[in-house]
């Protein structure tokens, strides 16, 4: 089992090294915040959503994906399988993280889940429908975003960045930014933190609150607070600096939402595993993700990130098109958008693809010439080749252990 767990953290590591440093990219690419700021940003709220909200993923990665009943008779094999996973998924975002290729690690698993299943119980086997599903996601994931940035930023640039005297402008403007911004991200992360708020109210004071009203009056009433605290500061700071701070602001909730969404990618396997150790039966049920495992996850990916994370980062934040802290911004609430519209209807998303979509929808609003294509089309074919190649990997690893173990 130490060793698995060293697979597990091996993962976690190479996943902070790629997805949340493409996560981060946009923020240190438009200098709103420096590396080291971004590493200690995503650092605590990355760890902090993947431990108290990275659950529900976790369990959705170990259990929904390759149907644990097909395994029931055998469930070594599904085991087997979940090594394999760890390895090919592992070996894949540390091969795409030293190219400084933004890749999706959601996929990497899929693909690497669907390899052995192949090997282990058939073609038949795999749900082919999530697979669709799945590549439904990556087609329209970047396009959305880039159409939710371009309009974002059209606007910004239209209505504050090419007025004559922008700080009279955003005077304006920086109520409605302020709520949109706080808004979209209560609504992504804070329903998880209001709920027994919500079951409180409705339970002991009789009001039927809807799930998704305290975050959104909670992200209104921090909004005038940062209004009021912008307009009293507006005139001893440049335009790009006042959105730096929306954008700092941005950046902490899209590591906080990608964490408690992403950190499944990592511990998903070694979860299914230990449950097959302890209870030598396959997780028909659902699965309870022990706190030690989230809190491995966890780490492994804050380190990935601090040490091996730069080329990711540099490559969402500068290779594309130049960023400043505006159209950084303009990305990230594009992303976050994109992200929550996506789980509402229930399909699957990439955080790499949205984010990247959306500096692209910057670009093409600012000058189609500026995006460099040269960069967009490595990225793209690494995000074409993340699930076939990972599905490879794992069939070939499960049937080497495979081979091994029968040798013995």
């Amino acid at each position: 089992m130490i060793i698995l767990t060293f697979l597990a953290l091996y993962v976690a590591f190479n996943l902070g090294a790629n997805d949340v440093a493409n996560a981060m990219g946009t923020s240190v690419g438009s200098k709103a915040v420096s590396l080291k700021q971004a590493i200690i940003i995503a650092g605590v709220l990355e760890f902090a959503g993947a431990v108290f909200f990275g659950h529900g993923v976790t369990e959705t990665l170990g259990t929904k994906i390759a149907n644990p009943e097909l395994f029931t008779s055998t469930p070594q094999t599904l085991a087997l399988g979940m090594i394999s996973v760890l390895i090919s998924s592992g070996v894949w975002l540390q091969i795409a993280t030293s190219l400084g290729l933004p890749v999706s690690s959601s996929h990497a698993v899929v693909g690497a889940i669907a390899g052995f299943t192949w090997v282990g119980l058939g073609i038949q086997a795999i749900d082919w429908s999530s697979i669709g599903v799945i590549t439904i996601g990556w087609i329209l994931t970047p396009i959305i975003s880039a159409i939710i940035a371009a309009f974002f930023y059209s606007l910004i640039q239209t209505w504050i960045l090419s007025q004559p005297d922008p700080r009279l402008q955003i005077k304006e403007w920086m109520p409605w930014l302020s709520v949109i911004l706080l808004s979209i991200f209560g609504v992504i992360v804070l329903p998880s933190l209001t709920q027994p708020l919500t079951k409180f109210v409705t339970e002991n004071i009789g009001f039927n609150i809807p799930p998704h009203d305290i975050p959104i009056f909670t992200g209104a009433i921090a909004a005038i607070g940062l209004t009021v605290y912008n307009w009293k500061t507006l005139k001893d700071n440049p335009i790009e600096k006042l959105f730096a701070r929306f954008q700092l602001i941005s950046a902490c909730f899209v590591a906080f939402a990608h964490g408690s969404n992403d950190i499944g990618n990592a511990i998903a396997p070694l979860a299914v595993i230990f449950y097959i150790n302890q209870n030598h039966s396959v997780p028909n049920d659902g699965i309870t993700i022990p706190l030690w495992i989230m809190i491995l996850g966890a780490t492994g990916i804050v380190a990935g990130l601090a040490i091996l994370g730069k080329k990711v980062i540099t490559t969402i934040g500068e290779n594309i098109i130049p960023l400043e802290p505006s159209s950084g911004f303009c990305a990230e609430i594009a992303t976050a958008t994109t992200i929550l519209v996506a789980s509402k209807l229930g399909l699957p998303v990439s955080t790499s693809h949205a984010l990247v979509g959306g500096v692209v929808g910057i670009g093409i609003v600012q000058n189609l010439k500026s995006i460099r294509l040269q960069t967009l089309q490595g990225i793209a074919a690494a995000w074409v080749i993340t699930v076939p190649i990972s599905a490879v990997i794992s069939a070939i690893i499960f049937s080497i252990i495979r081979i091994l173990l029968n040798a013995n």
